[in-house]
């Protein structure tokens, strides 16, 4: 198995796949805490708002991580879903969490493409609006314009998937959580690498794609599978994955891509519509799977690439 480039292993699965240890186990320092700000910029005739989270200490310029909120969610529940705030306060990255739009700013959503809500049916141009998102941060923050990436669960992991076809030129890598490409058209400028994790029994966007149990819009999403063979082949990656399983857990990933691209697919076995390893998207959402530390993955994928 070509090793090369992956992060150390534990068990046989990349660094972060199971959660962190206790803070028992690893001493009671804890790094201090970063700032939170609420921003807005205009964009066209709207007025967008996000989150924008500035970490303690920083080496210059720093890396930039987006992190898109779910249909119905906002800047601070994907700030307390994903635990990104954390790790960027220990790791010197700044984090952004863009709000999504809605009809009078309630029930927000981004407009991927073929999802979802108000974003959609307005045709809002989300993609417009990360561009000047982008360029705002790097030119009022010591940000490095070659580390910038994308997140997202659910609607705002469909929303990475698009800032990766339309972006490409900004934006260095992408890491969906439960969301697949429904673009009809993408054709990125760049090689852009993509993590994808996916739950086997997710209810909202199934993994073998269809229309998910629990949708109420009659959408229809592509496989988990078919989406990481496009980027793939998008990416010029090998066509043969290297495998590894623990658990539940079992990631694909196509490597030697152009410029140094790579892909790889986290498939959790009877994993739900969350981001694992995360807090609960909402009351009666799915419980995050804790077999992997998907912010851990993440950052370590992220490190590894630039524009």
């Amino acid at each position: 198995m070509n090793r090369r480039g992956l992060p150390r292993l534990i068990g046989g699965i990349g660094v972060g796949v199971v959660l962190a240890a206790s803070a028992a186990e690893v001493g009671t320092a804890r790094p201090a805490r970063g700032e939170d700000r609420d921003e807005a910029i205009t964009v066209g005739n709207r007025l967008r708002h996000y989150l924008l989270h500035v970490p303690p200490a920083f080496r210059q310029p720093a890396a930039l991580i987006l992190v898109l909120h779910a249909h119905g969610g906002d800047a601070r529940q994907a700030a307390r879903v994903s635990g990104m705030s954390a790790k960027a306060d220990a790791e010197g990255f700044f984090v952004a969490y863009p709000n999504g739009s809605g009809w009078r700013d309630v029930n927000r959503s981004w407009n991927a493409g073929h999802c979802c809500g108000y974003a959609m049916n307005a045709q809002v141009d989300d993609v417009a609006f990360i561009r000047a998102l982008i360029a705002h941060l790097v030119t009022t923050q010591p940000i490095d314009p070659g580390r910038v990436y994308a997140a997202g669960i659910s609607n705002g992991a469909m929303m990475a998937h698009r800032l990766g076809c339309e972006l490409s030129d900004r934006i260095a890598a992408i890491a969906p959580v439960a969301g697949t490409l429904g673009a009809s058209a993408c054709a990125p400028s760049q090689p852009v690498s993509v993590l994808m994790i996916h739950g086997t029994s997710d209810p909202y966007v199934p993994y073998a794609g269809g229309r998910g149990a629990a949708t109420r819009d009659g959408r229809v999403d592509r496989s988990a599978s078919d989406v990481a063979s496009f980027w793939v082949a998008q990416n010029r990656c090998r066509s043969e994955p290297d495998i590894e399983e623990r658990g539940r857990i079992r990631r694909a990933r196509y490597a030697g891509g152009a410029e140094g691209a790579e892909v790889l697919l986290y498939v959790i076995r009877g994993g739900g519509h969350a981001w694992p390893g995360g807090a609960r998207g909402w009351r009666f959402g799915a419980a995050p799977s804790p077999e992997l530390a998907a912010t851990e993955v993440m950052w370590d994928f992220f490190s590894r690439h630039r524009r």
